[in-house]
């Protein structure tokens, strides 16, 4: 029987078990996109997960959205990397870095250049973003052009390279939780009657070309992408078409054989078999509101070949050997969540002895 503790090997990796860490944002970053100076003890103390998933990085300056998340556009920022990467490659573990374009979901006051937002269309995501000034409305993006469509692709493209070129075993894209990729997807935030709005294959077009980009670039054994099916964060709504259209998504990017999907996951088991049966590699789901008692259900059961963490792996650094072993965990604190120093960043104390 496969579970959690079987071996796997995913694009051009032998993992040695089946967890991974998930992607969080801890906005510890300086404000040139370097990584913040703990940032590669941070990630080699949880290098026994196995296959680490970095916070999101945005591929370009337009890219930004949050206050100081880290980029990997520049050679400073790759500098700064290479440092993470070889302190997790020195403990046996494999990093991919997440590409995160947030699109409208941003605020001028945490980018470097201070420009409005970009997105498939001028429409604001009607939510807040925390800046160095506090809690302020997201205002109105601008409508990409085609021309800056096909720079942005690009611009996925160059940062994936840029990513290789810091150490990183691949990258993951993340079409997830309301930005960018997931804001052509959805019919409320992309109103576009040019070849990139519309239909569902239209919607999709801009995913399949960033994905492709990276792949032709990169390989595709080096290259995953991150969905996350009727999430309505970022203020998303994919409408009753949502689950054709993931269909028609996994069946375009199929013949890509990227490393694996990620899928932040919330919804029917109809879908997600869905899912399963059309994608022929490595799928990794994170399922909402699963207990620790039900971490490996999906793989046990063929839903999943992978599953992430993300809390649990921040709070503890040592999660796979408190789950061999069944001792106790220690709990985030989430006020240490977000910006800051070694508190609630480093600190989390490890099983004794």
């Amino acid at each position: 029987m496969t579970t959690i503790w079987s071996p796997i090997r995913v694009g051009g990796m032998d993992l040695p078990h089946r967890l991974a860490m998930a992607p969080m944002t801890r906005s510890r970053a300086e404000f040139n996109g370097v990584p913040g100076e703990h940032a590669a003890e941070y990630y080699a103390q949880r290098a026994s997960l196995g296959l680490l998933i970095t916070e999101g990085v945005q591929p370009s300056a337009d890219g930004q959205g949050y206050w100081a998340t880290p980029g990997i556009h520049t050679d400073e920022q790759v500098a700064g990397w290479r440092k993470i990467t070889d302190a997790v490659h020195a403990k046996g573990a494999r990093i991919f870095i997440q590409l995160m374009h947030v699109g409208r979901i941003s605020h001028p006051d945490n980018t470097p250049h201070h420009r409005q937002a970009v997105a498939p269309s001028a429409i604001a995501s009607g939510e807040q973003r925390f800046t160095a000034g506090g809690m302020k409305p997201m205002p109105e993006p601008r409508a990409l052009t085609t021309d800056e469509i096909a720079a942005t692709v690009q611009d996925f493209r160059h940062a994936a390279r840029r990513a290789i070129d810091a150490g990183a075993d691949g990258v993951e894209i993340h079409g997830a939780n309301g930005y960018i990729l997931h804001q052509f997807f959805a019919p409320n935030a992309n109103k576009r009657t040019d070849a990139y709005g519309g239909s569902i294959a239209n919607r999709i077009r801009f995913a399949v070309e960033v994905a492709q980009a990276v792949a032709d670039e990169i390989g595709a054994d080096r290259t995953a992408l991150r969905l996350s099916p009727g999430l309505t964060l970022g203020g998303i709504d994919e409408g009753a078409e949502g689950p054709a259209l993931y269909r028609e998504l996994v069946a375009a990017l199929a013949p890509l054989k990227l490393a694996y999907l990620h899928l932040m996951y919330g919804g029917s088991d109809e879908q997600l078999a869905d899912i399963r049966r059309l994608w022929p590699s490595t799928l990794m789901v994170l399922r909402l509101g699963r207990t620790l008692e039900g971490l490996g259900q999906d793989i046990v059961s063929g839903q999943a070949d992978m599953t992430s963490i993300g809390r649990w792996a921040l709070a503890n650094p040592d999660f796979i050997e408190r789950l061999r072993e069944g001792a106790p965990f220690n709990e985030p604190n989430p006020v240490t969540f977000y910006g800051g120093g070694a508190a609630g960043y480093t600190d989390y104390p490890r099983l004794a002895g």
